[in-house]
């Protein structure tokens, strides 16, 4: 089998490292500014290709998607990973796209920072065109499941939903605990662990950070609304119950 990784970022290269793993797998590699062994600019060397990733930033996808579409046969596999699912699946393509979104990451970027075993024990969602299963999908859920992941089928716009609660909105909700302190010499001398933990995401790669509020903005709007109501109801309600159940909870949430 023959596989392409469009794009050599965190998400990218850790795809194309662990892959490479397998020598039943040939990788192709696709990056404007990597110099390594199997790794291209020109996209013609993904013509045949079983399947291919496309890992690049959200605001160059849809110009690739595109451009593959001229390339490949109507037998590949093609899906791309960006965190927002819905503005990729109003179109369609003559090969087999299948939009996906792995939920695994670091606030790091770069080949440098990919690794083999990014994605052991993540979910890994899926929103396949018009909802059916097919081949290529089973094809698909393989791959992600040999990458560790856990596949996760959904609707483009449940998804966004989604990622603007448990992701895209706790992004900017790490950028505004940053800006709360920037006026207060105190606060940012006393900071320890826990404003670090929480803060965390607001170390994200800019450009992504950037893509997740455009093209996400009314989801994480309603996120923020949700928000609020929830704080009123928290610190209007018997404070120490309520606490005591969210404690409860998020211990049991990744279990």
């Amino acid at each position: 089998m023959k596989i392409g990784v469009i794009g050599l970022g965190l998400i990218g290269g850790s795809i194309f490292k662990e892959l490479s793993l397998n020598v039943e797998y040939e990788l192709v590699g696709i990056s404007r500014t990597l110099k390594a062994k199997n790794v291209y600019t020109d996209y013609n060397n993904l013509k045949d290709c079983d399947l291919v990733f496309v890992c690049t930033p959200i605001n160059a996808t849809l110009e690739i998607l595109d451009a593959l579409n001229d390339l490949l046969p109507e037998t590949t596999i093609v899906t791309d990973v960006c965190s927002l699912k819905n503005f990729v699946s109003n179109k369609e393509y003559k090969y087999n796209f299948i939009p996906s979104h792995p939920m695994a990451g670091t606030e790091k970027s770069g080949w440098e920072n990919s690794f083999v075993g990014l994605f052991k024990g993540a979910k890994w969602a899926i929103t396949p065109i018009g909802g059916n299963i097919t081949p290529a999908q089973d094809a698909l859920e393989k791959i992600i499941k040999e990458l560790g992941a856990e596949p996760v089928v959904t609707s483009p716009e449940e998804h966004d939903r989604a990622v603007a609660l448990i992701s895209h909105f706790p992004l900017v909700v790490a950028q505004a605990l940053c800006e709360n302190i920037k006026d207060n010499k105190l606060a940012q001398l006393l900071v320890s662990t826990g404003f670090k933990d929480t803060t965390r995401l607001a170390l994200s790669n800019i450009e992504m950070a950037t893509d997740m509020v455009d093209f996400n903005r009314k989801n994480i709007v309603e996120a923020l609304k949700l928000f609020e109501k929830n704080i009123n109801e928290i610190l209007n309600d018997d404070y120490k119950l309520k606490a005591t159940e969210l404690k409860d909870f998020r211990a049991n949430l990744y279990n």
